[in-house]
């Protein structure tokens, strides 16, 4: 949106690209189809009591080729297909900077979206004193990570507070992503049962990661948690030892993740909502086997407000 005002950053700027789906074919008729995006040009901190002290996106600028909600939906089954315009979220082309054009009250927040631009994880240092770092990435899932038509209730009070709670919608999307040195990670990239608090600037809170496998999925020895061997055939005798009893006592319990949405920019008129996104959630633990990894998941989102 190289066209439409930048709302200003107050202490940290962050870059953030769509991948290019021009490349993946064209939409019919339709001339401006979903190519290499800047959508966010700059990016605030999140405020000192943001969960987790993660770091909030501020500023959203819309590409000028990039597609709006009615764009989207006036867009055929043939001329999506195979385009990757499916995995990206909509965005607005009116509109203004200032969130609090946004009046106060009860709403239907419906229509939200997340597109992840990228996918960093959290490894210790290949020095001895070294701390952790966030290492990049290679994704290795198709284009079909994007969670989409979610919904919740938002309440805006007239001080600008902001609370928000997601209940619906396809909240989940299973994702693999490849380290440099070729270990790969899967996580269920999700907000399920989010419940944030804030501002109309910034809102943040944790949500439930579910675990990746579900109780009846078996491993290669026929172990399950609900089905299946409660042990290796082979190994009868050592099925209580240390080393393998995380291996038979298959653990399904969620985990927690944690998420900040900075809002970039607004319409009112039509109730749209937009802006960027940070999360910091666990990877898949072979169902309790092994310990999880930190994912920092960093993208886009949107939603669309309707008096409740």
């Amino acid at each position: 949106m190289p066209a439409a005002p930048c709302a200003q950053a107050s202490k940290a700027t962050v870059l953030l690209s769509r991948p290019s789906v021009a490349s993946r074919g064209r939409i019919g008729s339709v001339k401006t189809v979903c190519s290499a995006h800047s959508l966010a040009k700059q990016a605030k901190e999140a405020a000192s009591k943001a969960a987790m002290g993660l770091a909030a996106a501020a500023a959203v600028a819309m590409p000028s080729n990039a597609l709006t909600y009615d764009q989207l939906q006036g867009l055929t089954y043939l001329q999506v297909k195979g385009t990757g315009v499916a995995n990206t979220c909509p965005v607005i082309s009116g509109g203004s900077t200032n969130p609090k054009d946004i009046p106060a009250g009860n709403y239907k927040f419906s229509e939200f979206c997340l597109e992840p631009t990228s996918f960093t994880v959290k490894e210790d240092s290949q020095f001895k004193a070294g701390e952790s770092e966030l290492v990049k990435t290679k994704l290795m899932t198709r284009l079909t990570y994007t969670l989409d038509d979610m919904s919740g209730k938002m309440t805006i009070g007239s001080d600008g507070k902001v609370t928000f709670k997601e209940e619906d919608g396809i909240d989940y999307a299973p994702v693999t992503v490849q380290l440099p040195g070729g270990e790969r990670v899967p996580f269920l990239f999700t907000v399920r049962e989010l419940d944030a608090k804030g501002t109309l600037d910034s809102f943040s809170g944790d949500f439930t990661v579910t675990s990746y496998r579900g109780s009846s999925f078996l491993d290669p020895k026929g172990r399950g948690g609900s089905t299946g061997y409660d042990n290796a055939v082979a190994l009868p005798a050592r099925s209580d030892d240390e080393e393998l009893f995380k291996e038979n006592n298959k653990n399904t319990a969620a985990l927690k993740g944690s998420i900040v949405l900075s809002v970039a920019k607004v319409d009112a008129s039509t109730g749209e909502i937009a802006g960027v996104f940070e999360s910091i959630q666990p990877s898949d633990t072979d169902l309790g086997s092994k310990a999880p990894k930190d994912v920092k998941i960093t993208g886009l989102w949107y939603g669309q407000l309707t008096k409740a």
